[in-house]
């Protein structure tokens, strides 16, 4: 079994032990994506992704905001059939995407709002995040936006029984590279349901329309 079927596998069991809102990183409402997201000045008819959105209220969100084009990726089924469930007949109005980003077939220059908290940190080898980044700069449209949340470099080493990459801003906007233009950067003090503090860093960024690779 390969390093995508082996990851899909633990996040479903995770989704089929552990409720929703008892996962480390779960929100009840992810109010600093939200914010961002506003931030960008996009009218809400942007097209929006959530990378490993999954079981996350943020989609909830972005619906009452008015957001209506709007794609929810998750390597688990299980995770989005939680999404799916809570939402009810607005779940039909998203775009249900069950895929590892590293290989997903996602339209090119479709997104203009990329958004990823807490998996970018799961990619531990250079082959991964150059699949991802990839992916990226694919997929999102010259310009669009990219905001994509870690670890600090004070974060965890381990989530979910895994290892994780922690980075500084700097370090995080310097991986992704030269068409990605940092915006901003924040820090976020994230309390898990078990009341544990994890620290994150924020990098929002403008995909460039350069035609540099990484």
């Amino acid at each position: 079994m390969g390093q995508s079927m082996q990851s899909r596998a633990h996040w479903e069991k995770v989704y089929s032990d552990v409720p929703a809102e008892g996962v480390s990183w779960f929100q009840d409402h992810a109010l600093r994506s939200l914010r961002l997201i506003r931030e960008t000045g996009l009218p809400r008819s942007a097209a929006v992704l959530d990378v490993g959105g999954g079981a996350s209220t943020l989609v909830d969100d972005l619906l009452r905001e008015g957001y209506s084009a709007l794609t929810v990726l998750d390597l688990s089924e299980a995770a989005l059939a939680v999404a799916r469930a809570r939402l009810g007949e607005s779940a039909h109005t998203i775009n249900w995407v069950a895929a590892d980003i590293t290989n997903a077939g996602l339209p090119s220059q479709s997104i203009d709002i990329w958004h990823d908290r807490a998996v970018f940190h799961f990619l531990t080898t250079a082959q991964e995040r150059h699949a991802y980044i990839e992916t990226v700069l694919r997929v999102v449209k010259p310009d669009g936006h990219v905001i994509v949340a870690t670890f600090a470099e004070d974060g965890p080493t381990k989530c979910s029984g895994l290892p994780v990459m922690r980075y500084s801003a700097s370090e995080l906007h310097a991986t992704f590279g030269a068409p990605f233009e940092l915006l901003a950067h924040e820090r976020e003090a994230h309390a898990t349901p078990s009341g544990a503090v994890q620290q994150f860093v924020y990098c929002h960024c403008r995909r460039t329309g350069s035609a540099a690779r990484v």
